[in-house]
């Protein structure tokens, strides 16, 4: 039975639905396009090098400039939203805990040992009935070191330990997919192993799914860490997830254009998760890819007034493996819904296609781009070198500088923008070295972009309980 529901867990969105499966990293015609894009450079380099290197360098720093003024729009947006889709107290105190439905809590670890009973204590305080609970905790087969940690606990009744057989690929989505076959909750979610939920966030998730129309089939939590002021990496980090959760994303629910949904506390309707064919095991930000493919189909994604504390990472090179996977993941999400342009035009409508293009398209664009603009700029400030005159006019140098100094200052704005929801006021300053962080991105989706070639499907572990700090936060309504 545990080999038929992991090749499920495994095959059941690409039997279904290829065109959404990141089983293929490249299609024939994306290679086409990406080869032929290429040899169109080097042809026009040969041809004539100066003008091709200028309008390489217009074309790159154009639109480094414009995807920052987007991001800013929507922050600027999202500043305003104080979310109108909120749950208040008084909403959550009346909730019959008879009437509420059974909840599933999906658990997926790896080499988590240190963090399980951690983890236990922190659902344990969750304000929801105990008999209504179906916690599942999902180890792979081959983690003998969560095993063996799990079998000297005590576990509450309400856990159930589902050990997931081995199958390639070994990710967080294939595990979860497993889960789902032995799942029985009315809505489900999902924990990391240091995650601490606002002890009132699935009675108002139940209470929001209550007062929304049918077709929201999904309730993203925000995320923040716990540890926010424990060094340089863990306050940059902080900012980062607040103009995210708090600001971007609540832009992106303003304007109806498909959210990019977090890797834990997005809570799902049971039914149409099993109706969407779960997540996509190929693709390593398979909740991302899933919210834009319940987008596609017609439905809606809401944003909740309830958060999630994790521990966010205080070191770099665990840093740069976890972002690494990020920006693959957002890589493989563009790869796959851009396979036919036209096609998710029509199914998404301007509004998102552009949207999708200019929040999940060009992220890791501007990442890449980031350093060599930052290098022309840098060449231009050190050294008066004639060659660089010759290669790019004054004005092409200045429009270049312009536009990579402007981007800067507006992405110090919009971190600084993030610390004012939540109080965060001792990080402002921290905002100033954006520039600085903003080069650690992009030596990760280097990383990432290398990854997606040689080996698209690994799924880069991010060690945690590396935290000195204690995971007790305080919720802010």
């Amino acid at each position: 039975m545990g080999q038929k529901y992991v090749k499920s867990a495994v095959f059941e969105l690409l039997n279904r639905d290829p065109d959404s499966s990141a089983l293929t990293t490249f299609t024939t015609p994306q290679l086409i396009f990406t080869f032929g894009l290429f040899a169109a450079v080097v042809i026009g380099m040969m041809m004539s090098f100066v003008n091709t290197s200028i309008v390489i360098n217009v074309v790159l720093s154009s639109f480094f400039l414009i995807s920052i003024i987007f991001k800013l729009f929507l922050a600027l947006v999202g500043s305003r939203f104080e979310l109108h889709q909120a749950v208040t107290r008084e909403e959550v105190r009346q909730v019959d805990d008879d009437e509420l439905p059974i909840y599933t809590i999906h658990l997926p670890v790896y080499k988590e040992d240190k963090l399980i009973k951690k983890l236990i204590w922190n659902l344990q305080s969750l304000d929801y009935p105990r008999e209504k609970l179906d916690i599942k905790l999902l180890i792979e087969e081959d983690d003998d070191k969560t095993l063996n940690a799990v079998r000297n606990l005590d576990f509450p009744a309400v856990f159930e330990v589902i050990v997931v057989p081995f199958h390639m690929p070994k990710t967080k989505p294939k595990a979860c997919n497993y889960g789902l076959h032995f799942s029985r909750g009315t809505f489900l979610t999902i924990y990391d192993a240091e995650d601490v939920p606002d002890t009132d966030q699935l009675k108002k998730v139940v209470t929001l799914f209550n007062k929304l129309p049918v077709n929201y089939v999904c309730i993203q939590c925000a995320l923040n860490y716990f540890n926010r002021g424990e060094n340089f990496l863990t306050r940059m980090f902080t900012l980062e997830y607040s103009y995210w959760f708090d600001y971007m994303l609540p832009g992106l629910d303003t304007f109806d254009i498909p959210i990019p949904l977090g890797g834990t506390s997005n809570h799902f309707k049971f039914e149409f998760l099993i109706e969407l064919g779960g997540w996509d095991p190929f693709n390593v930000t398979e909740d991302a890819d899933l919210g834009v493919r319940a987008y596609a189909k017609g439905y809606k994604v809401a944003i909740i007034n309830s958060t999630t504390y994790e521990e966010a990472n205080n070191e770099m090179f665990n840093w740069v493996r976890q972002h690494s996977r990020w920006i693959k993941g957002y890589m493989q999400t563009h790869l796959v819904h851009m396979r036919n342009p036209v096609k998710f035009w029509k199914k998404v409508g301007w509004k998102g296609f552009l949207g999708f293009n200019f929040f999940i398209g060009a992220t890791p664009i501007t990442f890449l781009v980031y350093p060599l603009l930052l290098a022309i700029f840098l060449c231009y400030l050190m050294f008066d070198l004639t060659s660089i005159r010759s290669f790019f006019p004054d004005w092409v140098l200045f429009m270049s500088i312009i536009n990579l100094m402007v981007g800067n200052i507006l992405m110090i704005y919009i971190n600084m923008m993030a610390v004012f929801k939540r109080r965060y006021y001792e990080l402002i300053l921290f905002a100033i070295a954006n520039p600085v962080y903003w080069l650690l991105h992009s030596w990760a989706a280097y990383k990432g972009l290398y990854q997606l070639i040689v080996k698209p499907f690994y799924w880069e572990k991010t060690n945690h309980g590396l935290s000195k700090v204690n995971n007790q936060a305080v919720p802010v309504e």
